[in-house]
């Protein structure tokens, strides 16, 4: 079960998923938050909510869409003190143009049928001076075929960087990865088959060569950079001046 979490996570609730994948998520918000500090934010694809609850402690307001009704109960009932939650859609968002000073997408947009949508919808519900903080697997080359079943297509960092330039005229990407050892690396490499995933050895191979393992980790143990996309399990790009 953890092996599969680690392989394909996709709905996190915290109190009932691995510390080391709840990290992996919360990270992309502890970034994102003191760009979002004391402004209006849309949490976009919020899930359970507990993202939307993290930026809430900066930020004036924060209301988390998902187009799960379970996952909105949930939230609602959860963080709904912190954060207000609704349904909707990320494609067709139902609030006025300029409603948000900051949106925040995190492992959204690969899901999605319509991604040139999406965008031009975060950027027509931003004002002026809005941000947009998004995130998506960072892939070698762009397919529509990838080995995650949940994902319609992933990225490479050129094409990402492309489709967000249809909604913004300011890009900058970020790589997010976890802290390795040397030692680490160097085996991942040379295991040019994935052995060791498709053994399912990540967790003992990875304290063996003194890199926490993945199950385990903490937000101290990942990192996200700017333009440190090689090697990168994710991109985070932070876009700016919405076109219109």
């Amino acid at each position: 079960m953890i092996l599969l979490q680690l392989m394909h996570p996709e709905r996190i609730i915290p109190d009932e998923t691995v510390a080391g994948i709840v990290a992996i998520h919360l990270v992309r918000y502890a970034f994102a938050r003191p760009l979002v500090a004391a402004g209006d934010v849309l949490d976009a694809a919020c899930g359970v909510g507990y993202g939307s609850a993290y930026l809430a402690a900066g930020a004036r307001s924060v209301v988390g869409v998902d187009i799960g009704a379970d996952a909105v109960a949930y939230a609602s009932s959860r963080y709904g003190e912190l954060a207000s939650f609704r349904e909707g859609d990320v494609e067709a968002l139902d609030f006025p143009d300029a409603s948000f000073d900051a949106v925040c997408s995190f492992e959204t947009i690969e899901h999605v049928e319509q991604p040139e949508r999406a965008i031009a919808e975060f950027a027509r519900v931003l004002r002026p001076d809005g941000v947009l903080v998004i995130s998506t697997p960072n892939a070698r080359v762009t397919t529509r075929n990838p080995e995650n079943p949940f994902h319609r297509i992933e990225w490479s960092a050129g094409d990402f960087e492309e489709l967000l330039r249809q909604g913004f005229t300011e890009v900058e990407l970020y790589g997010q990865r976890r802290r390795q050892t040397q030692a680490h690396r160097l085996a991942q490499r040379l295991d040019v088959l994935g052995l060791r995933r498709r053994l399912g050895v990540l967790r003992h191979g990875a304290r063996l060569l003194g890199t926490a393992p993945m199950a385990d980790l903490t937000l101290d143990d990942l990192v996200i950079e700017r333009g440190a996309l090689a090697g990168a399990s994710e991109i985070v790009a932070v876009c700016r001046v919405p076109r219109r």
